[in-house]
């Protein structure tokens, strides 16, 4: 049962976009730039995004040398060298879109933790370099054991350190309100709390079916365009998409004074990934440990890679600093056969960007970018 007024003034928008994370937000704003007259609604179904984009590390990277070398194993090297041009590609997006001080972004690079077993990857730094120097612009890495005792890592662990000079780090709570005030400023419409149980189509229009938190029917927006950007969770609206999720399990500190740790940092090909964030240390990863436990789209800690996370704190990166954990979470993360993300047209109403592999930060804008285009197909 629905009003005249609701039926007439909020069942109707000329495009929708499922999810409101940085790909959801960032399309509804390609959308806004390209049809300025057009009526925009954002639909999430937490009360804030609640999938990867305001529960990462906040690390604005391309890659770990440990990492794209292990994706040269089996991808071509012009596939690799593509999906860093995109990642880097989209963050200069980001930046340029909001600016850095919007997004607490800072350029001081990263820096991967390497050892005993990788120790072979500084032979295949100019390899790399030489291969990514087109789109980087410069050496994407730099061996950089000479700050290991720095940074207070022992050796161990870490037997060398290689910077990367092309990456950065930002605030991601910063990042995300920046996206939602420039959203709203731009007119487009964002409601929370609406979760989208599917979506029909006809030769017209598409219809949005969404939960009413208030009766016991569902409430029908309909729309000339639907955009899905809901990454992990997307099996719930196209089930036949190759999406794997992949829960990230995080924890931070209380302050520690004197902390020696800049910067961000890598090790074990990516899986693991700490920071220095307002004097205390976040740290996150582990997934590699529990592969089908953290294939879930339930948000929740694992115990056993808490544990693993809080011993490789304690061993490897604050050997000889006492620190207490002040807070964990979880968040979700898609992944799929491949590490190139799905941007693809269902129809010529339904379009949809999602699977970034962890790479949300850089490569949302981006893909937001690329679905976008295929409206005009």
């Amino acid at each position: 049962m629905f009003s005249y007024w609701e039926q007439q003034s909020f069942s109707y928008y000329d495009h929708i976009v499922i999810g409101a994370g940085i790909v959801g937000l960032s399309a509804a704003m390609e959308l806004k730039e390209k049809y300025s007259k057009s009526r925009i609604l954002v639909l999430e179904r937490g009360l804030f995004p609640t999938g990867a984009s305001t529960r990462n590390a906040g690390f604005a990277c391309m890659g770990s040398a440990t990492e794209l070398l292990d994706d040269l194993q089996h991808t071509p090297e012009a596939d690799v060298v593509a999906l860093f041009a995109a990642r880097k590609k989209g963050l200069d997006q980001l930046r340029i879109r909001l600016g850095d001080d919007k997004i607490g972004y800072h350029a001081n690079g990263g820096h991967e933790l390497i050892s005993d077993k990788e120790i072979d990857v500084l032979d295949k730094l100019d390899y790399l370099n030489t291969l990514l120097l087109p789109v980087a612009g410069k050496s994407a890495f730099l061996p950089a054991s000479d700050r290991i005792a720095e940074f207070g890592f022992k050796g161990t662990y870490a037997k060398a350190l290689i910077a990367h000079t092309c990456e950065g780090e930002l605030n991601s709570g910063m990042m995300m309100r920046a996206l939602m005030d420039m959203a709203i400023q731009q007119g487009i419409e964002i409601k929370t709390g609406a979760e989208v149980t599917g979506y029909d189509e006809t030769e017209k229009k598409v219809t949005v079916h969404v939960k009413n938190p208030f009766r016991k029917e569902e409430w029908p927006l309909a729309c000339a365009t639907l955009t899905i950007c809901t990454n992990a969770f997307t099996k719930q609206l196209l089930p036949n998409e190759d999406i794997t999720p992949g829960r990230g399990q995080v924890l931070i500190t209380d302050v520690i004074p004197g902390l020696k740790i800049k910067g961000i940092f890598h090790f074990d090909q990516g899986y693991y990934y700490f920071r220095e964030i307002d004097g205390r240390v976040l740290f996150g990863g582990g997934r590699n440990i529990d592969f089908a436990g953290e294939e879930t789209t339930e948000i929740a800690l694992n115990e056993k890679i808490q544990a693993d996370l809080e011993e490789k704190l304690r061993t490897i990166i604050l050997p000889d600093t006492d620190h207490t954990i002040a807070q964990r979470w979880a968040g979700i993360m898609a992944f799929g056969q491949t590490k190139y993300p799905i941007v693809k047209a269902f129809s010529d109403k339904v379009f949809g960007a999602f699977r970034l592999g962890g790479m949300g930060v850089a490569l949302g804008t981006e893909v937001a970018r690329q679905v976008v285009a295929l409206h005009e197909l």
